[in-house]
Order: C-alpha cells, then structure tokens, then sequence
C-alpha cells in the first residue's frame, strides 16, 4: 500500500541544494561510514579473553583451518552480528521518534519505549515461565507499543509538544523500570535471569538468536525506508504533508510499528539500550541534514559502530571481567543528552 499519492516534483531550489555535488559528498560519506563499520567489525571479533590481531581475526573468519576458527564462529560471530542488528534498530528507531515527535531528543530509552518491552518481558520471565528469544520478543513487542500508544495520548496526541513528550515519557520510563525492579526483588529466579540482560548486554549472543532477530530487524528497516518520504513531509507538519500527498494519520501509524518492530526486536534480543537513538541521529544530521532518505541509510551504518564500540571497549576496560554494552553506552550518552538539552536552552534565550 502506497504511504503517498503522486508527490509533488522538488522545487529548483531544492533540486540546486541537493545536486550533484552535496549526493556526492554524501555519498562519498556513507561509503566511509561503511568502511568505518566494516573495521569496527573486524576489531570485535578480535577482542576478547583470548586476543586476536586482526589478520588472525580475519583467517578465523574465513579459513575453517586456522587456529581461532571456532572462536570467532561460535562466540565472536554472533555477538558482533547482534550488534550489527540491534545498533542499526535502535539508531533508526530513534530517528524516526525524533520525526513523529518533532522531539530531537526522543529516544526510545529515554522516553520508555525500551521500558515497555523490558517490563514486558520480566513480567513473561517471572509469572509466565518464558525463557527464550522466541518468546521474549513477543512480548517486547506488545510492551513497546502499548507504550508507545500511551506516550502519544499522555503526551497531548496531536497537540504534543516535545516538552510534554519528554515529561509523559520520564514518568512512564521511571513508573516501569520500578515495576521490573520490584519483579526482580520479588523473584530471585527472575532476578538471575535479567540480571545481565537488564542493563543492555550482547554478552549472551547465539546464533540462534541472531537468526530470529534478522526477519524482525529487516522488515522495521525495510518499512522505515520506505516512510522517508512521508515523513519528511510530515515533519512541515499535518497541513503541509496533507499539500504534498502525505497522509499524516497513516504515517504515524505506520511509523509507531516500525518502532514498536525495532525497539521489540532489539531489546528482547539484548535488554534496553538507552542513547544509541538519540547520539547518532544528532551526529547525522550534522553530515546528510534532516532528509529522512540520507539520514535513516547513515544512522543503520553508524549506530552499529556506537555499538560495537561501545561493546568492545567494555570486554577492554574491566579484562578479565567486562562491562556490558547498555553501561557503556550510558557512559556515553549521559554527557552528550545533557549537552544537547543546553545548547536547545542556549539557542531558545
């Protein structure tokens, strides 16, 4: 089903502003984001309790004779591809929160949607008896989206203001991250077994659980590509989108089950990770925009590589022990929110 009737032709000036030179360069930058998480990759199946140099990384990859074969393919594998899934989910979700909500600072973690799906899933752990991907995602689905419902009618529905929004989704990340602390006190049983996953781990990656998460991944991604163009419209807002062949109500709705799709999948995979969706949206604008059909290609590529990053630097940092990923990126994202909250204070003064 089209999301648009016969958009309009971009005017000449948008043709002038976006012409050979600035797709080029852009262009030119998606390949280098590429590249950028191609090594990032290698480096993750490198690092580890028994280290790799990157050639030796590379022959575990390819060669079924050599040395860290099974390593790489039984451990390293999977965990670098879970990454490579959830990062690129997370990182589009959130630019696609950021567009419905007219909010650069919505965030699936910040504004609970990864809540829900945790919430969700400690309660299926504890009353239900679910110990498994196959199950977990399920439920992740159905709490990410109740959320993401609620934040959207908490929050004003039409009338929302980024304000408001944050506000509506303080309250509902704070109400249920304390009803899966009080589950988890409650059931020691549960507790064990969240008690990684909680704080955003790609510690525990199977490749079974990789396989179940690519269907999810590619159809949120696949969907989310094709919503670029509404949404660009939609973010002049509701009258403007309506003049140029956009149908508001229908791109929101498609657009909170992309990101029920994404954020489910991902934090059932790996727990909730908070900050990927809303550092590297930021950071890509930066380079593409605000266009939605640059900027949703780049945040697949580079929130992979926050996460890898972040991955890796947490099996460094504490060796023999590790960090997990969702503490790191914590680390990480913590500073750059409050920076992107006052520079918005400094620019309305």
């Amino acid at each position: 089903m089209s999301l648009t009737t016969h958009p309009p032709s971009p005017s000449a000036a948008t043709r002038t502003a976006s012409g050979p030179p600035r797709r080029l360069t852009r262009s030119a930058g998606l390949l280098a984001a590429l590249l950028a998480l191609a090594v990032v990759s290698l480096i993750s199946l490198g690092v580890g309790a028994r280290p790799m140099s990157l050639g030796d990384a590379w022959r575990g990859l390819v060669d079924p004779d050599a040395p860290g074969y099974s390593v790489v393919h039984q451990m390293r594998l999977p965990r670098t591809l879970l990454g490579l899934l959830a990062g690129a989910a997370l990182g589009v979700a959130g630019a696609v929160m950021q567009t419905l909500t007219r909010n650069p600072l919505a965030d699936p973690g910040i504004l609970g949607i990864n809540a829900g799906a945790a919430a969700a899933v400690v309660t299926a752990i504890s009353f239900l008896g679910v110990s498994t991907f196959a199950g977990f995602v399920w439920f992740a689905f159905a709490g990410s989206g109740a959320v993401a419902v609620l934040l959207y009618a908490v929050g004003g529905g039409r009338s929302a203001t980024p304000a408001r929004l944050a506000l509506a989704g303080a309250a509902l990340n704070a109400a249920l991250y304390s009803y899966v602390q009080a589950v988890q006190l409650l059931d020691t049983a549960a507790l064990d077994q969240m008690r990684f996953w909680i704080v955003g781990s790609l510690a525990s990656a199977q490749a079974s659980i990789v396989w179940q998460l690519l269907p999810f991944t590619l159809a949120g991604l696949a969907v989310a590509f094709l919503l670029a163009r509404p949404l660009n419209a939609l973010a002049m807002g509701d009258d403007a989108a309506q003049a140029l062949g956009a149908n508001p109500a229908r791109a929101r709705a498609v657009g909170v089950v992309v990101i029920t799709l994404l954020c489910g999948a991902a934090t059932a995979a790996c727990g909730p990770i908070a900050f990927v969706g809303l550092m590297v949206p930021h950071l890509v604008r930066a380079l593409t925009g605000p266009d939605l059909r640059w900027l949703l290609p780049y945040c697949a590529v580079l929130s992979p590589v926050l996460m890898l990053v972040a991955d890796v630097l947490g099996r460094v940092v504490a060796r023999p022990s590790e960090v997990q990923a969702g503490v790191l990126t914590v680390v990480i994202g913590g500073p750059v929110f409050l920076y992107f909250v006052r520079r918005r204070k400094a620019v309305a003064a």
